[in-house]
């Protein structure tokens, strides 16, 4: 069917990010359900929600980097006069240097907390990872053996394509959330102007796919979804990241990361100049939130990859020291309301789980 149109609001945001992208989570704030706001001049773009009285940005605001200074006061100046904070959610480094520079003192850093970590990779030398990886290979060779092959769609392929519709229904089926929002959207096929897709099929028929978006000033990509479904032998991630990394280094990608690992071990969830209560919460949910989250697991299974380098993924309350509203808030921003009614249905859907393996048994 091809692309669906896009309005003239979110076609200057593309440009912009086209442009300026920077953040790995630069090409997300195209995705559906997030408001935009341009700077006067034109020349910068920033993705927000608004929760709980708090503005949460996604990422930080598209601009070239000399501009960046400028925009943060004009957007702070605007949501002081509609009554509201900010917060900005995967705001790396580029940010929180510029945030630090502007505040007077260490205060800036009291704002500043690591919620998770993401792995990256220059992917010219990929090949020497898996050379070094015996535990790699042996996955990528048990895929292969079972025969499954990965090829790039086009968009017009993927676009509302049924096999990857029916795979995309069996992946959700197995995660104990329930579908997120925000930086988080499932239905990632649906803007597919400049994603990848690689698709792994075996006799034909697909099993998996792996969904790239562009961190144009990067020269990178974000490896942003991958989805198997029930019939994929092991090793078919592997197989779908390995081809996807060839592929893009050989049209020039200089920066691939697998994106956000929630509260991953490779943050400073737990260093001692995190707010103590929020220590306190981000241990009870990894402690807790296992059933229906594992955390661990992500971490494992991106650090099989050999990350050469792990980033920090860093959430910056505008009123000094972060908040637990503005937890509240970033909460809210990937629940898609409030975070009682996402504690609800996630309870629900556990419920359901169980029911539907007790049906089998």
């Amino acid at each position: 069917m091809g692309e669906p149109p896009i309005d003239e609001t979110a076609a200057r945001a593309r440009e912009l990010v086209l442009r300026h992208g920077w953040n790995a989570t630069a090409y997300q704030i195209l995705n559906r359900g997030i408001a935009l706001w341009f700077s006067t001049r034109g020349d910068a773009v920033i993705r927000y929600v608004r929760r709980n009285g708090i503005r949460v940005v996604a990422g930080a605001p598209v601009c070239a980097p000399d501009r960046l200074a400028d925009v943060l006061a004009e957007f702070a100046a605007d949501a002081r006069a509609a009554h509201d904070r900010v917060c900005y959610f995967g705001a790396g480094a580029r940010l929180e240097a510029t945030i630090i520079a502007r505040a007077t003192g260490n205060s800036a850093r009291s704002g500043m907390v690591g919620l998770g970590a993401q792995p990256s990779w220059d992917p010219r030398r990929w090949s020497g990872v898996v050379a070094r990886r015996a535990s790699l290979r042996a996955q990528l060779n048990r895929a292969r053996n079972k025969g499954v092959t990965v090829s790039q769609w086009s968009a017009s392929r993927a676009q509302n394509n049924p096999e990857l519709e029916r795979l995309l229904r069996q992946w959700l089926q197995t995660l104990g959330l329930p579908p997120l929002h925000f930086l988080i959207e499932t239905d990632t096929i649906a803007l597919t102007i400049d994603r990848r897709i690689y698709v792994a099929a075996r006799a034909g028929a697909p099993v998996a796919y792996l969904v790239a978006s562009p961190v144009p000033a990067r020269r990178g990509w974000l490896i942003e979804q991958i989805v198997r479904g029930a019939g994929s032998p092991n090793g078919t991630s592997e197989l779908l990241v390995d081809a996807a990394m060839h592929e893009l280094a050989n049209d020039g990608a200089e920066y691939v990361t697998l994106g956000l690992a929630p509260l991953s071990r490779h943050s400073s969830i737990t260093d001692p100049g995190v707010p103590s209560w929020l220590r306190l919460v981000l241990r009870w949910v990894r402690a807790h939130g296992r059933r229906f989250y594992d955390f661990d697991g992500l971490d494992r299974f991106k650090s099989k990859f050999a990350p050469e380098q792990w980033e920090e993924i860093i959430a910056i309350d505008d009123h000094f020291p972060f908040s637990m509203r503005a937890l509240w808030a970033i909460t809210a921003a990937f629940g898609g309301g409030s975070p009682l009614i996402l504690i609800g249905r996630t309870a629900a859907r556990a419920v359901a789980q169980e029911m539907r393996w007790l049906a089998r048994r």
